[in-house]
């Protein structure tokens, strides 16, 4: 176990992280989900727009990667365009 103060607080610092971390990407995750989810040509839409919000500030926060995030949009946005197809 840590026995010096810094060890301690570092301990405590990565402990939080973890916590946000895992947070945003769950939050990542479920956004996408929605998305691929929903038939709903409307509905999609406007998951679409609040997933790719959610998947640009996770880039910017670090918590995925910039080419994650892109195959993650191209692959919700294949899903947009195959239910206008449908319609």
């Amino acid at each position: 176990m840590a026995t010096h103060k810094s060890a301690k607080k570092r301990i405590r610092t990565n402990d939080r992280k973890r916590v946000i971390n895992q947070q945003g990407a769950t939050r990542i995750k479920s956004s996408v989900k929605k998305v691929l989810a929903s038939a709903n040509k409307e509905e999609a839409e406007k998951l679409y727009k609040e997933a790719v919000g959610v998947l640009d500030k996770g880039t910017t926060k670090g918590l995925i990667k910039k080419n994650t995030a892109s195959r993650k949009k191209s692959l919700i946005t294949r899903h947009l365009n195959s239910l206008q197809k449908k319609a």
